[in-house]
């Protein structure tokens, strides 16, 4: 009987093992993510002023840095100058087309010369809202001296100085989105069929204690097959880790975070285990019942 139990003990213990590593959805290669956004500058010039710095965090709309605003303080003196220039000969050439039409009335002039003042004044007209035009394009690059936050985030890999000479599209700074983290988990494909969406995930960043509860929100349609033809552009690429062994594929699911505890800091890139469980709720609340 001794013996009886003990083959069973370890045939019980190998199933365990064996479903614990090959069908139990959870996996060590996590990986936390967050979305970046890369900050450039609509205008050109010098930046003659830097509001932040490397690991900030900022909020929507604060100013992060700005270009020299002279150049355009004097475009926008312009343009507003050709606007009035334009307004006031648009006020004559009306003028004097509506007095051409009151003298039509006594055939006192011809039609042709009626045609050409009321020509000139629809010309005029069109100078007028051309030079409005031009005025509102420079007030936007004045406003546009100032380059504010496009997220909350943390501004990252900081190398903007004062002097520096920003370039239209040309990339200044990036920001870390901080409201766009979530943890890509890879699991072997043996153990998709019980990952669903919707499911309650753990995740236990690698050297922090408390888990952060989250969810499966999708999951990865296609990977690139590095033994196919092309280059697989856009897809995930996940190497094996013995190409001479057929390994079960890893598949990306995207894990949102529900529930981040105050004391644990999450940082882009940490690696994670990733543990779903079959219930829609977290275990607290399961916990709580």
């Amino acid at each position: 009987m001794m013996t009886v139990a003990t083959v069973a003990l370890a045939l019980g213990l190998t199933w365990e093992l064996w479903w614990h590593y090959m069908r139990a959805p959870w996996t060590r290669d996590g990986r936390v993510r967050a979305e970046s956004v890369d900050v450039a500058s609509d205008i050109s010039g010098r930046v003659t002023a830097l509001n932040v710095i490397d690991n900030q965090f900022v909020h929507k709309g604060d100013v992060l840095f700005i270009v020299d605003p002279e150049y355009y303080r004097y475009a926008l003196a312009q343009a507003e100058a050709a606007v009035q220039n334009s307004k006031v000969d648009l006020k004559n050439k009306q003028e004097l087309a509506q007095r051409r039409k009151r003298l039509d009335s006594g055939a006192v002039i011809s039609k042709e010369e009626l045609q050409t003042y009321t020509n000139s004044a629809a010309q005029a007209a069109a100078s007028y809202q051309q030079a409005l035009a031009t005025r509102d394009v420079a007030q936007l690059n004045m406003n546009r001296t100032n380059v504010y936050a496009p997220v909350n985030g943390y501004v990252t890999n900081l190398h903007l100085r004062v002097g520096d000479y920003a370039m239209p599209g040309a990339t200044k700074l990036t920001i870390l989105d901080s409201d766009s983290f979530w943890v890509a988990g890879y699991f072997e494909e043996t153990k998709l069929p019980r990952v669903k969406l919707g499911y309650f995930a753990r995740i236990k960043l690698m050297g922090v204690g408390p888990e952060i509860e989250g969810h499966v929100e999708s999951i990865s349609s296609g990977i690139a097959d590095s033994n196919a033809g092309g280059t697989g552009v856009g897809l995930a690429n996940v190497d094996p880790i013995f190409t001479w062994v057929r390994l079960a594929q890893r598949i990306p699911v995207r894990i949102h975070m529900d529930r981040i505890p105050p004391d644990v800091k999450v940082v882009a890139g940490q690696t994670c285990t990733v543990v779903v469980t079959s219930s829609k709720k977290p275990q607290s609340e399961l916990a709580s019942k």
